[in-house]
């Protein structure tokens, strides 16, 4: 031991010792700032399934692995940050000793074998995220980038700590070797030998290197001490614990239901809700824990912004910065919530804000920056002039289509915050788009968001040329399925064209089903995803009364209901269960492929057109219904099958949903038309789905483009049952030619040319 090993040996237990009481003081404030939160006493158990989950998307990246070679790449910085830690330890022995290794196993060769391979990896892995930063640079990409509005300068921060670390653990394990201070048989360390021939006989270079490895770590520890939001670095600690207590105990995503509203941890009860009861979250404080768990985890790296379609198509909402917004609102008003400062008894007057950046529109943050009064007045949601951390345009450009969760690595529960900051909104501010109001009062008096009187909810059957039987009291037990047609099903003229053609094929199948007819009433989602709970939970009790009454008598396995409308379908299976309404719901593709599976319909007609197929978001993301509709299509012959580039778990919304439907799209590009110019793309005859929304939607777009001269006349947006009902109609008839004019000449909807399928006025 010399002279420069004892000063860099003291000089680096003195920073340990300094950095360690900064990390302690850190976590225990961040820890603090959490638990403001309030309670959720749902997302500890059960243990088992949970610490799989966590040990499955951690260990087995399968979140990240998403993106394939970025995944891989972050695996190898993942498993060289943990699996390489005890290479720090090494090195504080190694400042005063070159020649020190660990205790038993310092010479072994797996973990020589290990460190060579995982420090190796770690370096390459670091090299190709830098670059894939460097190349989907906003200065580069604008607005397409999915790191615009993230912070920069702290992913520089961490990427360079990262790239250095990793570098002197292979220069460290390398100067062993050429200073002969190893042991371990040359096989394993392939790398760090193959660099050593490079290398001097240097033990004291050796303590340098291991010297500027502590004092990086320990730089980047007390960095990050001092900077609670720091999420790009804090997500290596807080992303297991954000994981381990997700919303869903089976390991999925926090999509298809929404959670009740809840205050102080308990759900709402509307008829008698406790005076101090919190409706929605209208302050940071008002989140509960895991959400501000949430906020602290984001990651900024942006794949839910890249996958967002109101981002995508020129709307101020990026999930990304959301999720920042609030996390750091939280940690600048945090001083006034733990009492540590006292806000003045006014607020600010906000008019005299400027904005901060060229980001302040998307950026609500921005607006008011640092832990001042005017951070512990402003409003969670409100204009620049008011000072709103989150904007109401923001706020309303959400279409629910779960894209961001869907991608998130740390399974972060985007939707479920925006819709508790809309229900705030709605319920206490009513303040929400006034195009959704006609909605809403619709709904409470009507039942349906058309305001159309219930009987009209009969008229699709008048033109069928059998009986379906409408419920009454307690149904046969000879109906299998009740059909439930859903608002848009039994009232949208395009819609009900799906709900003659599915009601065709049950019948031909030899299905025994029913409907509730004028009985039926909206599911309430509109209501529900627009922030209307109160709504929601009205219509949701009094449909399920009905549905108790129509399956009176029958067990758990009898009580059917088969849903044309993803929304229905997602309300009735996902979100009754929590008023009481315990049903087996399926969706007609799963059910017209069952019995396309078991025989009882038989595509034999071949209808003669190239098909993309659309994933309504509700079905695919929310409910992970892939297959069915694409099997569906597959086993008609004839047709030529596409998908467009944005498919499956990342396929694009059409615009409809989180009721927007029932909004203008006035920002930017509208959704649908940048969906239909996708699917347009590919030069298709028909552009097929399973949902009347994204049929209305994407049929609103196509006609658009026909009237500009960019879409063929012949392309058509078809139910996949409408195409199912096609394949078996007689051989010539509509929509079944074959020949040079396929696809040319204006086609029956569904193929069949009965009363039941006629196209009508679009």
């Amino acid at each position: 031991m010399g002279p420069l090993q004892v000063v860099l040996g003291t000089v680096s237990v003195l920073f340990l010792v300094v950095a360690s009481v900064m990390a302690y003081r850190a976590v225990r404030a961040m820890v603090r700032i959490i638990r403001i939160g309030q309670p959720d006493d749902t997302r500890f158990g059960p243990v088992r399934s949970r610490l799989k989950t966590l040990l499955v998307e951690s260990l087995g990246h399968t979140r990240m692995l998403k993106w394939s070679t970025i995944g891989v790449a972050h695996w190898f910085v993942f498993v060289g940050f943990y699996g390489l830690f005890l290479t720090l330890v090494e090195a504080f022995g190694e400042v005063w000793d070159p020649s020190f290794h660990l205790p038993l196993i310092g010479e072994w060769f797996l973990w020589n074998l290990f460190a060579d391979v995982i420090g190796t990896g770690t370096v390459l892995g670091i090299v190709y995220l830098i670059y894939r930063r460097q190349r989907d640079h906003p200065r580069r990409q604008g607005r397409a980038s999915r790191f615009a509005g993230t912070n920069e300068g702290r992913g520089y921060f961490v990427e360079a700590v990262v790239l250095t670390v990793g570098v002197c653990i292979l220069l460290i394990r390398a100067l062993k070797v050429s200073s002969d201070l190893t042991d371990a048989p040359a096989w394993s360390h392939p790398i760090s030998g193959a660099l050593a021939t490079v290398l001097p006989d240097s033990p004291d270079l050796l303590s340098v290197v291991a010297f500027v490895k502590i004092v990086v770590s320990l730089v980047w520890l007390v960095v990050i001490s001092r900077i609670l939001n720091m999420g790009v670095a804090w997500h290596r600690f807080s992303a297991f614990f954000n994981i381990y207590f997700k919303r869903e105990d089976d390991g999925s995503v926090a999509l298809g239901p929404l959670q009740p509203m809840t205050s102080g941890g308990k759900a709402i009860d509307f008829e008698d809700p406790d005076e101090d009861a919190v409706f929605g979250r209208g302050k940071i404080e008002d989140f509960t824990w895991k959400g501000l768990l949430d906020f602290t985890t984001c990651t900024e790296c942006g794949r839910c912004q890249s996958q967002c379609p109101a981002w995508n198509t020129g709307k101020p909402l990026s999930p990304k910065m959301v999720v920042m917004d609030l996390r750091d609102h939280l940690y600048a008003k945090a001083p006034y919530l733990l009492g540590e400062k006292t806000a003045s008894e006014t607020a600010p007057d906000y008019d005299v804000l400027e904005p901060s950046d060229e980001q302040v529109w998307a950026s609500g943050y921005a607006r008011i920056e640092g832990t001042n009064d005017a951070q512990a007045h402003r409003p969670l949601v409100g204009t620049l002039e008011e000072g709103g951390v989150i904007d109401p345009d923001v706020l309303w450009s959400c279409t629910n289509c779960g894209a961001c969760v869907e991608q998130c690595p740390v399974d972060i529960e985007h939707v479920d915050h925006i819709e508790d900051m809309r229900r705030y909104q709605v319920l206490i501010e009513s303040n929400f788009p006034s195009e959704a109001g006609v909605m809403l009062r619709n709904l409470e008096n009507r039942g349906n968001p058309w305001g159309v009187q219930a009987s009209t909810r009969d008229e699709w059957m008048r033109d069928l040329d059998f009986e379906v039987q409408v419920a009454d009291g307690p149904l046969d037990y000879d109906i299998e399925y009740l059909f439930w047609v859903g608002c848009a099903g039994a009232i949208d003229d395009r819609a009900k064209k799906v709900t003659k053609a599915v009601a065709e094929l049950l019948h031909t199948a030899g299905v025994e089903f029913a409907v509730l007819g004028s009985g039926e009433t909206c599911s309430g989602d509109p209501a529900r995803r627009l922030g209307n709970e109160f709504v929601f939970q009205m219509l949701a009790q009094e449909n399920v009364a009905t549905l108790d009454g129509v399956f009176e008598g029958r067990v758990p396995g009898m009580r059917k209901i088969v849903a044309t409308c993803p929304h229905c379908f997602n309300s009735l299976s996902k979100e009754y269960p929590q008023v009481g309404g315990h049903y087996e719901v399926v969706h007609h593709t799963q059910l017209l492929g069952q019995l396309v599976a078991e025989g009882r319909l038989t595509p034999v007609t071949p209808v003669d057109r190239k098909v993309t197929y659309h994933d309504p978001c509700f079905l695919g993301r929310h409910n992970k219904v892939y297959t069915p509709p694409r099997e569906i299509l597959d086993s008609v012959q004839g047709l030529t099958t596409q998908e467009m580039h944005r498919c499956k778990d990342r396929g694009f919304c059409c615009g409809a949903g989180g009721a927007r439907m029932w909004m203008e799209e006035k920002i930017g590009k509208r959704i649908n038309v940048e969906r239909t110019e996708e699917a347009l793309e590919l030069d298709p005859d028909v552009i097929s789905t399973a949902c009347p929304f994204c049929i209305t939607m994407l049929s609103d777009a196509l006609t658009t483009k026909k009237q500009n001269g960019e879409a063929g006349e012949h392309v058509e947006v078809l139910d996949v049952s409408q195409i199912l009902l096609r394949s078996l109609a007689p051989v010539g008839a509509p929509g079944t030619e074959a020949g040079a004019d396929v696809g040319r000449l204006a086609d029956d909807v569904a193929g069949t040319g009965s009363a039941a399928t006629e196209h009508g006025p679009q």
